[in-house]
């Protein structure tokens, strides 16, 4: 229920604070006064699209904000807590809207995108204007009101779970037959693939060992010459390092003869040469060992071209080349095991098949059980709206064949039809209701389904559009009758009907230091008493009119009314 409104320069409010209680709100005012603005502000908190031009002219910012009690409203109350918004009763609701653009939205005081308002809004409250009659013209939109009376919900998720379900395994299934299709092309791609890269037998990282060796066998004359002058300059020669170090030795032995504080040793002048003996002979041998073979080193070349043209043609390196032949081992075993699964899937759809026509049949047969008993309740309810000879039916068209039969919401292609006269067959009510009609019937269907929705709070703007006189009463009775199940806020131009609100709020628009601004106050009995007044005679009030606006409220109220 919505308990408490708070809108802030918001088109021409400047600054407008209500609260509403439970039962039939009544809303009226001057045509142009702002009754639509304060429904606009409302469609803001459901997620309706925010623009700057909703901003009040020489403001930043606007701001909407809303308290609703959402005792007993189980499903909402768990919604908003697995959503991090608090487990309470009570549910506030702000949505400011910036020249910026940063517009934002706030549920419960914390910050909140659009799409999580959108999924607690439609619980919230519902608007039934001109767009809601658009609604109810969209034959895509029966189907959803049909299931919604009959609280075919749990039908409608076994449905729903078995086409997900069928169209799952045909969607695979259609791959594997695509990939069977192909197979033998694909077969022997892969096979060529597994053979050419198998036969190559690589060796994780053999490209750059084999190309440090190429480097070695190139450059090997070079390395012996090296090597051997290295060796004769440490070894080998007249006046060698090694010759000359066993004289320094001696000198220094000399030396820490006479001077021992010398803090160099013989022992490690001794290691000093020993440590350059070894490399001298490590410079030998290791001369000794190389030579040039030509036949190695074109095998390295040639071995390397392979690996170059593998690397090139399957990623670039070796790991590379290496995991494609693991995925086409992989895949090649799946193309061999696809006839089997074929089969097996072939056979699991054949079987989801069944299930899914047994779960639309039911729901089907559901359906037309709870079409018969709309037809009969939203008859009656017309019938008592001056539509003395209409007739509602909901038409249920031959399904489409194959696959096609089974859409989203069922295997039903249902729209309500209406005949208004007698002796008129039944049409498409999308062709043939005029705006009385439409609005009579709008309120049928809410009357209808009143006890079974779940929506917090009913908005009825423009609900008096093409009625008057005695419909426009009947109609205010319905609204009182509506009101006992859900918080119904009526925006009515016609005194029939609002004299049936439990609380009556009259708008108006007033011009202060050169400014429009937009008022809403909750009015008293003798004000009441005026409004409704006004509403039946105009600008010049006189006591005859007084007196039948009394008449009426005290019609719609009894002994309730002073």
């Amino acid at each position: 229920m919505l308990s408490e409104l708070n809108i802030r320069n918001f088109a021409i409010i400047d600054e407008l604070k209500v609260s509403f209680a439970g039962g039939l709100n009544v809303i009226s005012g001057e045509t142009g006064a702002g009754k639509s603005i304060i429904v606009g502000a409302v469609g803001l908190l459901l997620g309706e699209r925010a623009n700057a031009d909703m901003i009040r002219s020489f403001e930043d910012t606007a701001t909407v904000e809303a308290l609703f009690q959402i005792g007993g409203q189980e499903g909402l109350i768990r919604r908003i807590e697995e959503m991090g918004f608090g487990d309470g009763e009570d549910l506030v609701i702000r949505r400011i809207v910036s020249r910026s653009g940063k517009n934002r939205v706030y549920i419960n005081g914390a910050l909140a995108s659009l799409a999580m308002l959108a999924a607690i809004a439609e619980s919230l409250v519902n608007i039934c204007g001109q767009h809601e009659h658009q609604m109810i013209l969209d034959p895509g939109n029966h189907t959803e009101i049909l299931d919604e009376f009959g609280r075919l919900g749990l039908q409608r998720a076994a449905y729903g779970e078995s086409r997900d379900r069928y169209r799952s395994i045909r969607e695979k299934l259609r791959e594997l037959r695509e990939m069977s299709r192909v197979r033998e092309e694909r077969e022997d791609l892969l096979k060529f693939q597994i053979s050419e890269i198998g036969q190559a037998q690589i060796r994780a990282g053999e490209d750059a060992a084999l190309a440090e060796e190429k480097k070695v066998l190139s450059n090997v004359q070079r390395l012996i010459d090296c090597a051997r002058s290295a060796h004769e300059t440490l070894y080998g020669k007249s006046g060698s390092v090694l010759a000359e170090l066993k004289g320094a030795a001696a000198a220094v032995g000399e030396i820490r003869k006479i001077d021992p504080s010398l803090k160099l040793t013989g022992e490690e002048m001794d290691e000093l040469y020993y440590r350059l003996e070894d490399a001298a002979l490590t410079l030998r041998d290791y001369a000794n060992r190389l030579s040039f073979d030509p036949d190695r080193l074109e095998a390295i070349e040639g071995r390397l071209e392979l690996l170059g043209r593998l690397k090139r043609k399957y990623g670039g390196t070796l790991d590379t080349v290496l995991q494609r032949h693991t995925e086409a081992e992989k895949e090649l075993a799946n193309i061999a095991s696809a006839g089997e699964e074929i089969g097996k899937l072939e056979e699991e759809l054949a079987a989801e098949r069944l299930r899914l026509i047994h779960a639309g049949g039911e729901l089907s047969a559901r359906r037309r059980q709870v079409a018969a008993l709309l037809q009969k309740r939203v008859e009656a309810e017309v019938r008592t709206l001056r539509m003395e000879s209409a007739r509602l039916e909901v038409v249920f068209r031959e399904p489409a064949e194959g696959d096609a039969a089974f859409g989203e919401t069922g295997m039903d292609d249902l729209e309500f039809y209406l005949s208004t006269n007698v002796g008129e067959e039944i049409k498409p009510l999308r062709g043939i209701a005029s705006g009385g009609e439409l609005s009579r019937i709008m309120l049928a269907l809410k009357k209808v389904l009143a006890r079974t929705g779940s929506v917090g709070t009913i908005i009825f703007d423009e609900v008096d559009s093409g009625i008057g006189g005695a419909t426009a009463e009947i109609v205010g009775r319905k609204l009182q009758e509506v009101a006992r199940h859900h918080q119904v806020i009526c925006i009515t131009h016609l005194p029939q009907i609002a004299c049936y609100g439990d609380r009556h709020y009259r708008v108006a628009k007033e011009v202060a230091s050169e400014r429009t601004n937009t008022t809403m106050a909750l009015m008293t009995d003798s004000e009441r008493l005026e409004e409704i007044a006004r509403m039946l005679g105009g600008v010049t009030l006189t006591q005859k009119t007084r007196d039948h606006a009394r008449e009426m409220l005290h019609a719609a109220h009894g002994s309730n009314f002073q």
